[in-house]
């Protein structure tokens, strides 16, 4: 059986969504609205102002990636963060992230991280459902391999709640269109006029993934006069048009890798997805009628009841989040703990290959750093997406700057040095 044989969206919602029923998180099982969130945590953090480019509003970065993959998005649709900010989790893991214009700063950045990692140890602590994952049936597993990118249940839903938070956090730089004044409110706000549901059917994954990354969102808010917010039509207009942009090209392509080029539907997939990060695998592999629907969104019918797994992860978020406000505690710093390499780095071993690419999140990522790197003849012995970290071999320290330089064209940001 062929990878496009096994491709069934229809079929991957159903798998997850039977898995999730019973709960997703050690809480459900529980009743409880939150997940552990443990003590207080303190955490130190620096953030440092966005630099745009002479004339603009946005950054280079944020340009180029503009012109390269947002079309027919406007620059003026476009909000910048304000700041980049750098920190340390409670795991020890370093991270990056962004705040705007609006009151917010810095503790939605932090805070969604704190709690995309108490969900993580709330949904590994689930035996019920580790146990239905084990049992999973062949089948099923051969449909999520197929159609999705992470393939692994448990990885998947991890991947999952990491999307939430990005929403979140992401949204954050729009604060200030929203009449919630503070952190909780928003996040609360957030859920309730269904924003979590907007970005699961109206952008698509590599969109909210490289935008995040980059500090910039491509949507307005409107108030209703009932003090809830929406988007904006015209936002509403452009994501529907930069998906059925991003929908064609995936399916030109492999048209033209199966056609002319004569690849097999799993040869195109590896090159044209995995190797060249042109073209979404999900949507160059739906049928040329299908509009892609989000796996997590869909209903089934699981137990007699109908069930979808989003707004479960949604539910559990926000009052996760809300939750980690309450026993985080901030703490800037006057410099930089962390800092990038550069052409002058001085390194104790020239051949220093361990860093860390805090904006790596899921196996897409993870195959495109280990590709760009592999490309450029470096031998790569690790990409973890747990702890972000990445250990490969380099000749010299000119190569590992030529590396790092590639990372960041690709979007991502390269931390090298002391974590802590």
């Amino acid at each position: 059986m062929t990878a496009a044989d096994s491709y069934d969206r229809t079929a991957a919602a159903r798998v997850l969504a039977g898995l999730a029923h019973a709960g997703l998180f050690a809480s459900d099982l529980t009743g409880s609205d939150a997940a552990p969130v443990g003590d207080r945590t303190r955490i130190a953090y620096t953030a440092t102002p966005m630099t745009a480019e002479p004339g603009s509003h946005l950054t280079y970065s944020q340009r180029r990636y503009l012109e390269r993959f947002m079309r027919p998005c406007p620059p003026r649709m476009l909000t910048s963060a304000t700041h980049r900010v750098v920190w340390t989790d409670s795991a020890g893991v370093p991270n990056t992230g962004h705040f705007g214009p609006g009151a917010l700063g810095p503790v939605v950045p932090i805070a969604v991280r704190e709690t995309t990692l108490a969900l993580w140890r709330d949904l590994a602590a689930n035996a019920v459902l580790a146990d239905a994952v084990a049992r999973l049936d062949p089948g099923d597993r051969a449909v999520l391999a197929a159609t999705t990118t992470d393939q692994e249940p448990l990885e998947i839903f991890r991947i999952g709640v990491e999307a939430a938070g990005r929403a979140l956090a992401q949204h954050a730089l729009l604060a200030h269109q929203t009449p919630y004044a503070t952190p909780a409110a928003f996040a609360r706000g957030m859920r309730d006029c269904g924003i979590f549901s907007l970005v699961a059917t109206r952008w698509f994954w590599e969109l909210q993934a490289s935008t995040y990354r980059r500090g910039m969102i491509h949507v307005a808010f409107a108030t209703l006069p009932n003090g809830t917010v929406r988007y904006a039509a015209e936002s509403l207009d452009t994501l529907r048009a930069m998906k059925d942009a991003t929908i064609a090209e995936a399916r030109a392509v492999m048209r033209k890798a199966t056609g002319a080029e004569g690849l097999t539907v799993e040869q195109a997939v590896a090159r044209y997805h995995d190797e060249l990060d042109l073209i979404s695998k999900q949507y160059a592999l739906m049928d040329e009628d299908t509009q892609p629907r989000c796996l997590a969104q869909m209903t089934n019918v699981v137990g007699g009841e109908r069930f979808s797994v989003l707004p479960v992860v949604v539910r559990k978020y926000v009052e996760t989040f809300v939750r980690v406000l309450e026993v985080v505690e901030l703490t800037e710093r006057t410099a930089d703990p962390v800092e990038d390499a550069t052409p002058t780095d001085a390194l104790t071993d020239a051949d220093d290959g361990r860093f860390h690419v805090p904006d790596m999140n899921c196996r897409h990522c993870q195959t495109t750093i280990r590709g760009l790197l592999e490309s450029m003849g470096v031998d790569v012995v690790e990409v973890n997406l747990t702890t972000k970290r990445v250990v490969a071999e380099f000749r010299s320290a000119r190569n590992r700057q030529r590396a790092f330089e590639a990372i960041r064209d690709s979007g991502y940001t390269v931390v090298s040095g002391p974590t802590v």
